[in-house]
C-alpha cells in the first residue's frame, strides 16, 4: 500500500462533499499536470490511502482520509468542449490525462494546519509538501511520514 496527500481547494471540492456523494465516493478530475498524471497512472493503486487536504482556504491543512477505490482510467473531463478541463489535444483514443475514484474514509475532528505541519519539518523530513516551490496537487507521502501526521491529529 502507498500513501498520498491530494490536495483540492474546498470551494470546489471539499471533504464535505465527498460526504455528500453515494457511497461517499468521487472521481479525482481536473488534474492537468503530468508530474501528478504520472503517479495517477502509473503509481496509485486500489486500496491506497490518502489525506485529504483544503489547500487555498481560510484554514489550510489537512481534513480528513480517503482512499483509492479505483485505479487509473481517462478523465473524460478531458474531452468535453464545456468542461473546464477540456484540453483539446486529448481524445478517448489517446487519453492525455487519468484520474482515479476516493472513497472517504474519515473527517478529522481538527484540520492539521499547515502551520502545525511546518512546525514539525524536522520529524516530517522530506515530506513534498513542505518543499519549498511544490504546488503539485498531490504528493507522496512515506508511512512513517504517514504514521506521524495521524499523531498530530487531536
Amino acid at each position: 500500500m502507498k500513501y498520498w496527500l491530494m490536495k483540492s481547494e474546498p470551494d470546489v471540492f471539499g471533504i464535505n462533499d465527498l460526504m455528500k456523494r453515494p457511497k461517499k465516493t468521487e472521481h479525482w478530475d481536473g488534474i492537468r499536470n503530468y508530474q501528478a498524471r504520472n503517479m495517477i497512472r502509473d503509481e496509485m493503486q486500489k486500496g491506497d490511502q490518502a489525506f485529504f487536504y483544503h489547500s487555498n482556504a481560510k484554514q489550510i491543512g489537512i481534513v480528513g482520509i480517503m482512499s483509492i477505490c479505483r485505479e487509473a482510467y481517462p478523465d473524460y473531463t478531458a474531452f468535453d468542449p464545456d468542461s473546464k478541463y477540456y484540453d483539446p489535444k486529448s481524445n478517448p483514443d489517446n487519453p492525455r490525462w487519468f484520474m482515479v475514484d476516493v472513497k472517504h474514509v474519515r473527517k478529522f475532528k481538527n484540520i492539521i494546519t499547515l502551520d502545525t505541519l511546518k512546525q514539525h519539518a524536522d520529524q516530517l523530513g522530506d515530506i513534498a509538501l513542505l518543499k519549498r516551490g511544490n504546488r503539485l496537487s498531490i504528493n507522496p507521502v512515506t508511512k512513517k511520514q504517514w504514521d506521524y501526521i495521524l499523531k498530530l491529529e487531536q
